[in-house]
């Protein structure tokens, strides 16, 4: 293969056999399970990085059922992501996130920058109750419960939040294992719609894990649920901060 085919054909790896194919990256029937809970204000401060600012100390424990998507397929993830300010602009830091596709965790890491790791994430309805659970191997990491559709929620506030930025910190290494890359990244989600939300008592566990560590942002109490489907594109991001240049 020529220098120029080279460049000409480089968006991903293995060169000749991309994990991933090429945007833009639509979302049908993305469906939410978001519990939203007060933390330790300390244990916050010690994840988030500046330029970013802690706004309280709030935490949103996510799980994301996506059964059809292009060009990632269908899958199921969770993390956390943290309440954030930037430059007095308002929206959320991705700390964490965990699921069980090759395809999303290598287009995640290389174009977004998401912090994606494998694990066993599932999402489902129990009878009367909607269900989250996160396995690290054969390990519970994450036990996540809501009344199902107990009162409807305001979509029209709902669709306005969702709009706010998001940032996550990508890092991609040099050979020497040095950091080539260090930034912050702000993508946002668009051609968003909202089809349904809901909301109803709530209850999360944390538990700890080496490798999985989600509960090193205590649950302190339980604040609101929701969840909600939506059909979305998730927009490609911008570099806000390059950290080497700082």
């Amino acid at each position: 293969m020529k220098i120029e085919d080279v460049r000409r054909t480089a968006y991903s790896m293995p060169l000749t056999n991309p994990s991933y194919p090429k945007g833009p990256y639509r979302f049908f029937n993305r469906e939410f399970f978001v519990i939203t809970y007060r933390t330790d204000l300390e244990a916050l401060q010690k994840v988030v990085p500046e330029p970013l600012k802690v706004v309280e100390p709030i935490v949103k424990y996510e799980f994301i059922r996506m059964p059809d998507s292009t060009g990632f397929g269908d899958y199921t993830e969770t993390g956390q992501v943290i309440p954030v300010e930037l430059n007095g602009v308002k929206g959320g830091y991705v700390h964490s996130m965990y699921l069980d596709d090759e395809g999303p965790i290598a287009g995640g890491r290389e174009l977004w920058g998401f912090p994606k790791k494998y694990a066993k994430p599932t999402f489902e309805v129990e009878s009367d109750t909607l269900v989250g659970k996160l396995h690290y191997g054969s390990v519970l990491v994450t036990s996540a419960t809501m009344g199902y559709k107990f009162a409807e929620l305001d979509k029209e506030a709902l669709h306005k939040s969702l709009l706010a930025p998001n940032w996550m910190l990508k890092i991609i290494p040099h050979v020497d294992g040095s950091p080539r890359v260090l930034e912050l990244v702000e993508y946002y989600l668009e051609d968003l719609v909202v089809k349904e939300a809901w909301t109803g008592p709530a209850a999360l566990g944390l538990f700890p894990h080496a490798l999985a560590d989600v509960s090193k942002l205590p649950v302190l109490e339980v604040l609101s649920a929701a969840h909600f489907r939506t059909d979305l594109t998730l927009g490609l991001g911008k570099v806000v901060h390059d950290y080497l240049e700082d």
